[in-house]
């Protein structure tokens, strides 16, 4: 369905840390800032104490900017509780929004505060008008669309949709789809759905093309995307009908936060009101040099897998100087780049030595101060530093030569961090009823606030004037002494009757008033109605009745992702075989020779489902089979008709009983934990929803990332997307392999997005029997390049061991010898304090 598009000017959305980057924020232009507390926030490592928003919001406010606190990370059971407390102190201190990734936790703000905005982080993986559709249902009223849609896929939704719709412009880009990334919960005992990243993907990996060693030259950060910078692009996404465009970086400093708001809000600015675009090149170097890895506008144009990733470095560069040309006992022959012309390298700067060509990037890099910069032959620049800086014996000719810190920086943020008086002002107008014989009266609103006004009188009528009476140009030059306040006079009316006079104390005076006034009714906190967390809580885990486990027989799923796994798999008559293949349209045959067997089929879901992707609804629906989901869009367009079995998988992300069963109302069958959840949590969530409800995963490779990107297309073509790659991903096998020698598989699938797997096999033998306590029946078992005879060895360890046939110590060594690089508990891990809130 199309849905009218109404144009409104999108708000300038700017991250903040803490304090000195929400002031930053504010002076240079923010709408809107986007900062999150010291837990339930995906961002762990910064953020303000409970007890301190209230004078957080109180600042914003004053200041007319809106705060969004982000509540974005998954609950546990354990701390529903304690967050819906959190959640009534955040409402209760006046934040204009909340940023939430957890289902069940969104639908359940939306019952305890009807009335309070509620936005779905990116971390929903939201693709689609589908999608967001569902999100609606939950509550939600904006949602926050993934990085790596396009404009084009962005129009298409926002015809779709009539929800408000949020986009990056500016900022890191993770190299997995936000929510769907499980690196650090594999190799780090630690969730990014928790805000704990341990950014895994600005790590080095080598490429292994079919068992063998590519070499890539200086691309050795293969999973490290560039930064994203829309800027350019402003002219074309204010037509588009977004509601917020959003700056990336609570991790960074008040200086990146000055100088990406104040960039943004001069081209929405002059986008908005038809104008040229007017940023010059000196001032796009300034947001590189503030902090970048490269900018660049990436999916926001299309895709251009050749761009995404350069592959040299993982970390701020800042702007390219030029190349090392020669190297001199105590100085540098440098040429220099293009854009060292625009804003030349000087004393004092701040320089790294970039020799990726030829260094290991384990090892440090060189770099230090500039002393001297001086002219020298044929155009070349002679760099000179303080004595004993460098280590010229470990910078050699083509090395490139990076600022990565200019102090004159400093003084062009200033402004923002150290403002002598507030830069940014919100507009007033200001109504005079000027009567001889009557008070001076005078009403004072802000036309972005319409309810808002305070009025204000003299205690004595006005007499006439003897020389000077009230004018208009008089009024306007009195009452606009607003300097040192953040306001200033936009608009004045007078309405005058007889020739009244009024000295400047007494229009200073009320002036004064009328400012304090304003700046009190607008700190004053905006709650809306707040029903009883606690009962609120307990009435939606009432609704949830789970049935009475039963000692019935275990069943064993399997997903096999090749025919030679496929065959093994029937060998092996399990209660269902799941088809995970690369090519989605080669798979009725497959289904067929399933069901002839007498198996139940079974096909999974890719896990993004773009707007030009709603075909494979259909063909998932033809093959007359039941669906593995793995997207909200998908599940939302199978409700929207008539549908096999569906079965919702781990990245749904269900990590709690309310989230759970709000998706098993919407159609599941059964669902499978997220990976975020323990052992232990895994049990308690079958026990709290329903064992016949849940289908765990007890043998797989963890999916650590699911990208965009694609690894195949990028090294092993020259092309830029799958039109013209040559599909190297149907005929090369490819793993990453890390620093500690594990190779991880990389398997593109049918949107030729890619999953990277963890290496070894992650396995729940140790937990089978508390498994099987908590009445679990469905247990699923995944292959990624296992052999058909791993996949027959493997299934049949399991089998013996849920048939009391053998033990879970035998089950746990004959896994460690079957699975290609070994076994690891992973995720199911269960750690001693893992009860405890992840305060920080």
């Amino acid at each position: 369905m199309n849905q009218p598009i109404r144009l409104v000017k999108p708000e300038i959305m700017s991250p903040a840390g803490y304090w000195p980057q929400m002031q930053a924020a504010i002076e240079a232009g923010a709408d809107a800032v986007y900062f999150g507390l010291k837990h339930f926030s995906a961002r762990a490592k910064v953020g303000f104490a409970l007890a301190e928003l209230p004078e957080v919001m109180s600042t914003l406010h004053r200041r007319g900017v809106k705060g969004y606190v982000t509540f974005n990370t998954l609950i546990f059971d354990h701390e529903l509780a304690e967050a819906v407390q959190t959640l009534t102190g955040i409402i209760e201190a006046g934040a204009d929004a909340i940023i939430v990734q957890d289902v069940g936790m969104a639908h359940l703000a939306h019952q305890i505060a009807p009335a309070l905005e509620i936005h779905g982080s990116t971390q929903m993986s939201l693709t689609s008008a589908e999608g967001i559709r569902l999100a609606q249902q939950f509550g939600v009223s904006r949602v926050v669309m993934a990085r790596e849609l396009s404009l084009d896929e962005v129009r298409v939704i926002r015809s779709q949709t009539d929800c408000e719709l949020e986009m990056f412009v500016h900022g890191a880009l993770c190299v997995s789809y936000s929510g769907q990334c499980f690196s650090s919960e594999a190799w780090g005992g630690r969730s990014a759905n928790r805000g704990q990243c341990a950014q895994a993907c600005r790590l080095p990996y080598e490429l292994l093309v079919d068992d063998r060693l590519t070499p890539l030259g200086a691309a050795r950060y293969l999973l490290s995307p560039g930064d994203l910078y829309a800027l350019q692009q402003m002219p074309e996404i204010v037509q588009i009908g977004i509601a917020a465009l959003k700056i990336e970086g609570r991790y960074k400093d008040a200086n990146y936060v000055a100088l990406t708001t104040a960039a943004y809000r001069k081209a929405v600015d002059e986008a908005w009101a038809g104008l040229p675009l007017s940023v010059t090149r000196r001032e796009e170097l300034q947001l590189e040099q503030v902090y970048s890895r490269g900018l660049g506008a990436h999916f926001i144009t299309g895709v251009n897998h050749q761009t995404v990733v350069n592959g040299r470095a993982p970390r701020h560069r800042g702007v390219l100087m030029g190349r090392v040309a020669g190297v001199l006992a105590d100085r540098i022959l440098l040429t220099p780049s293009a854009d060292a012309a625009v804003a030349p390298l000087k004393p004092g700067d701040g320089v790294v030595f970039d020799a990726a060509d030829w260094r290991s990037p384990q090892l440090p890099e060189e770099g230090g101060r500039v002393y001297q910069v001086s002219p020298g032959r044929g155009g070349q620049l002679e760099v000179q530093f303080g004595n004993g800086a460098l280590d010229f014996s470990r910078i050699r000719p083509g090395d490139w030569l990076w600022r990565t810190h200019d102090p004159g920086l400093d003084k062009v943020v200033q402004p923002f961090i150290e403002p002598a008086s507030p830069r940014r002002k919100q507009p007033l107008a200001v109504q005079v009823w000027a009567h001889e014989g009557e008070p001076l009266r005078l009403t004072w609103t802000l036309p972005a606030r319409p309810g808002l006004a305070v009025s204000v009188q003299s205690d004595e009528p006005l007499v006439a004037a003897q020389e000077r009476a009230l004018t208009e140009e008089y009024l306007q030059a009195q009452l606009g002494r607003l300097g040192q306040t953040p306001f200033t006079l936009a608009e004045l009316r007078l309405d005058v009757q007889g020739n009244p006079f009024a000295p400047s104390s007494l229009l200073n005076q009320l002036r004064r008033q009328a400012v304090e006034q304003l700046s009190e009714r607008l700190s004053q906190p905006r709650v809306p109605e707040i029903h009883d967390p606690q009962v609120m809580l307990a009435a939606a885990l009432a609704q949830i009745a789970p049935a009475p486990a039963l000692n019935l027989a275990p069943q064993l799923h399997l997903l096999v992702r090749t025919p030679e796994q496929l065959d093994a798999a029937l060998t092996l008559r399990p209660a269902s075989i799941t088809l995970d293949y690369l090519d989605l349209y080669g798979l009725r045959p497959a289904v067929e020779r399933v069901q002839a067997a007498g198996i139940t089929a079974r096909v999974a879901s890719p896990r993004v489902l773009k707007p030009n992707e709603q075909r494979i609804v259909s063909f998932l629906l033809r093959l007359e089979c039941a669906i593995l989901v793995r997207s909200t869009g998908l599940l939302m367009a199978l409700q929207e008709g008539a549908h096999p079995s569906l079965i919702g998988d781990f990245s749904l992300n269900a990590a709690n009983v309310l989230t759970a069963d709000t998706f098993l109302r919407r159609g599941l069958q059964r669902i499978t934990p997220t990976h975020d959840l323990n052992a232990a949590q895994v049990a308690d969530l079958a026990r709290g929803i329903g064992a016949d409800k849940i289908e765990v995963v007890a043998y797989h490779h963890l999916p650590v990332f699911h990208t965009e990107h694609c690894v195949f297309c990028r090294f092993l073509s020259s092309g830029a997307s799958y039109k013209d790659c040559g599909h190297p991903c149907e005929t090369h096998r490819v793993a990453l392999r890390d620093v500690a020698g594990r190779s991880h598989a990389v398997m593109a699938d049918v949107g030729c997005r890619n999953t990277v797997f963890g290496a070894e096999a992650q396995e729940a033998s140790q937990h089978l029997e508390s498994w099987r306590q908590a009445g679990i029946q469905h247990w699923r078992l995944e292959f990624v390049h296992e052999t058909a005879d791993q996949v027959t060895r493997i299934a049949a360890a399991f089998n013996a061991t849920l048939a009391g046939a053998a033990s879970a110590f035998d089950l746990n060594r004959q896994l460690a010898h079957l699975a290609p690089q070994g076994t690891t508990q992973g995720s199911l891990f269960i750690p001693d304090d893992y009860l405890n809130l992840p305060l920080l």
